[in-house]
């Protein structure tokens, strides 16, 4: 269905890097690799097949590491990580991903199709690409 901007899906709009951690890493690794890989939020790899994916976002480093004041080498991913994660299909119209995003009080998800994680959208993307003003 076409909306007075024209249909866009999250596909559209996402960026189109997902990068993945391992449950185990440390906090500080998990900074490192957003520093590195220019990111936000990383996907944390699930430990077996019937598992789900997990997110870290820089709010759970904030939430799990500063604020309890430990050190960001005494904490895991996995303690402080959201899980499952939930994903958007690459599909679904922007207004409803923002909806999604905003109902959850999540910034951000990634962008699934046939079963794979292709990227990421957030409130950001929708707002600064003008897609929803």
């Amino acid at each position: 269905m076409d909306t007075k901007r024209g249909f866009q899906g999250a596909k559209d709009v996402m960026t189109k890097r997902v990068v993945l951690i391992d449950g185990m890493a440390t906090a500080k690794e998990a900074v490192d690799v957003m520093r590195k890989e220019g990111v936000e939020a990383l996907i944390v790899k699930k430990r077996h097949p019937q598992d789900a994916y997990g997110i870290v976002v820089i709010h759970d480093l904030i939430k799990g590491v500063i604020i309890p004041d430990k050190t960001s080498e005494e904490v895991n991913v996995f303690e402080i990580m959201t899980k499952p994660v939930i994903s958007v299909p690459a599909d679904m119209e922007v207004r409803y991903v923002a909806s999604l995003l905003m109902k959850v009080g999540f910034r951000m998800a990634p962008v699934e199709e046939n079963g794979e994680y292709i990227g990421m959208v957030s409130i950001s993307d929708l707002i600064l690409d003008n897609l929803l003003f």
